[in-house]
C-alpha cells in the first residue's frame, strides 16, 4: 500500500467520455497549481532524535515534560536576600551558604541573612530578590548590602513554560529556535513527517551522466536530474535519480514500473511532447490517470501530472528552464504538502517594481527568469527554454498573467524565489 492517498480519475470511453476530454485537455496554470494542491496529502509520521530533527516539519506539537524554571532561580550573579531586610541601608546581613546552578537550594534564609548565588542557582525559601554582587561588600561571614533598588533579578517559577504547555504546535518546521524550545522540555525525540521519496526518471538517448560526454557532440550532459534533485532535497524529499533512460519503450515500462513501487512521486523529464520516442506516458502503461495533460504557461507547457499503480507522477519538459521552472511551481507545492505544510507555502508570491519594460504577454502565463537588484527586478535578456547559464544568474521568476499589456520599467510584477 502506497504512503499517500491518491485521488483517483481514471480516463475512460463512454459516458465519462466528456469529463475525460476536460481531464486530457490544457489547463490554465492555476487550475494546474489547484489540482497539485489537492492531491498533496499529509503522509505518514515517524520519530526522529532531536539532533536529526532540523528542517522537518513537526507531525505533533512537542508538549513540555516539565516546568522552566522548576523553582525560583537567580537571573544574576549576586546574594540572594529577604526584602524585608533591606529596608535599612546599608544592610549588615550574615552569609549563610552558596548555591550554583545545578545545586540544591541552600536552606531557608532566616531574617539577617544571605546567600551567595550564581546565574542559575534555586533561590533558598525565603528569599525574594538577587543583589547583584557589584552592589555588595562582602567581609568575611557578613555581607553588607549599599544598594538595593532595581529588579529583583529572579526568574520564578514556571515563567518560562509549565509542564503540559505547547511549546511547538503542529505543522511548523522546526528551525533552530524551536529544537532549543523542545529540548528544554525535556524531548529526546519528536514526531515528524516521513520525507517523501522522489523518484526521478531521465530520458533520452542523448544523455549521458556530466562528466562522461567527452567530445562526442551528439551526446549532452544530464544537467536537469541535478537541478531537479536539489529542488526535491531543498523542499523535503529524499529524491533518487536513476540510471538515464534510453528510448527503449521496454526498458521505460520495466524502469517505471519499479519507479512507481518505491516511491511516493515519480518524475519524469522528456518524452512529453508528440515525437516518435516520446515514450514519457506510455511507460506506465493503461494504469496512467492523467489530471492533466498541459498546461496554458511558457515556458513548460508539456507538464502533465497524474498517477500510476498509487504513485504520484509529474512530467517536465526536457529543456533545462522550462524543467526547473516547472519543479518550481508544482514539485515545490506538492512536496510540502506530502510533508505536512500547506502546498500554498511553496508559492509566496511577492510584487515588486521592474528595472525595464516588458512587452505584452499572449493568452497563456509568461514565467521570466529575473535577478533581484537593490530595488527593483531584472528580466534576464536570454529567455530561450534551454538556456542553462540563464539558469545561474536567476533568482526569481516573474509571472506575467494572461493578456497582460506591456508594462514600463517601475511597474510591480508578481516574483516568486526561485
Amino acid at each position: 500500500m502506497k504512503r499517500y492517498a491518491i485521488l483517483r480519475g481514471k480516463l475512460s470511453d463512454g459516458p465519462a467520455a466528456a469529463t475525460a476530454d476536460a481531464v486530457r485537455a490544457m489547463v490554465s496554470l492555476d487550475q494546474a497549481l489547484d489540482i497539485v494542491a489537492c492531491r498533496a496529502a499529509p503522509g505518514p509520521t515517524e520519530r526522529v532524535r532531536l539532533e536529526d530533527a532540523g528542517g522537518r516539519v513537526l507531525a505533533r506539537p512537542a508538549i513540555a515534560r516539565r516546568t522552566a524554571p522548576a523553582s525560583d532561580v537567580s537571573a544574576m550573579d549576586g546574594y540572594a536576600v529577604r526584602s524585608d531586610d533591606l529596608k535599612s541601608l546599608p544592610a549588615l546581613l550574615r552569609l549563610a551558604g552558596r548555591t550554583f546552578a545545578g545545586e540544591p537550594a541552600a536552606g531557608a534564609l532566616v531574617p539577617g541573612t544571605a546567600a551567595r548565588v550564581f546565574t542559575g542557582a534555586p533561590l533558598p525559601p525565603g528569599a525574594d530578590r538577587v543583589v547583584l554582587q557589584e552592589e555588595v561588600r562582602a567581609d568575611g561571614a557578613v555581607v553588607v548590602v549599599t544598594t538595593a533598588g532595581g529588579k529583583p533579578h529572579v526568574r520564578s517559577r514556571g515563567s518560562d513554560f509549565r509542564a503540559g504547555d505547547i511549546l511547538v504546535p503542529t505543522a511548523t518546521t522546526l528551525t533552530p529556535g524551536c529544537l532549543v524550545a523542545a529540548a528544554a522540555a525535556d524531548l529526546a525525540e519528536l514526531e515528524v513527517f516521513a520525507r517523501p521519496k522522489v523518484s526521478i526518471l531521465a530520458t533520452g538517448d542523448e544523455l549521458r551522466p556530466p562528466g562522461m560526454t567527452g567530445a562526442s557532440p551528439e551526446t549532452i550532459p544530464d544537467s536537469v536530474s541535478v537541478g531537479v534533485s536539489a529542488l526535491a532535497r531543498l523542499f523535503g524529499a529524499k529524491p533518487t535519480v536513476h540510471s538515464l533512460l534510453r528510448d527503449e519503450p521496454a526498458s521505460l515500462r520495466s524502469a517505471a514500473k519499479v519507479a512507481a513501487e518505491r516511491a511516493d512521486i515519480v518524475i519524469v523529464i522528456g518524452g512529453a511532447s508528440v515525437g516518435e520516442r516520446d515514450y514519457a506516458r506510455t511507460m506506465f502503461g493503461p494504469d496512467l490517470d492523467i489530471s492533466f495533460s498541459k498546461v496554458r504557461m511558457r515556458p513548460a507547457k508539456p507538464t502533465w501530472f497524474g498517477s500510476a499503480h498509487g504513485t504520484l507522477v509529474l512530467g517536465l519538459p526536457g529543456n533545462p528552464v522550462a524543467a526547473l521552472v516547472a519543479a518550481r511551481l508544482f514539485l515545490a507545492p506538492l512536496l510540502c504538502g506530502l510533508c505536512g505544510l500547506s502546498p500554498r507555502s511553496a508559492l509566496r508570491w511577492r510584487k515588486a517594481p521592474l528595472a525595464t519594460e516588458l512587452e505584452p504577454t499572449s493568452d497563456f502565463d509568461l514565467l521570466l527568469c529575473a535577478r533581484p537588484r537593490e530595488d527593483a527586478v531584472e528580466v534576464l535578456a536570454n529567455r530561450d527554454s534551454s538556456a542553462q547559464s540563464a539558469l545561474a544568474q536567476t533568482g526569481l521568476l516573474v509571472r506575467r498573467r494572461p493578456n497582460a499589456p506591456s508594462a514600463v520599467a517601475g511597474t510591480f510584477v508578481e516574483t516568486l524565489d526561485f
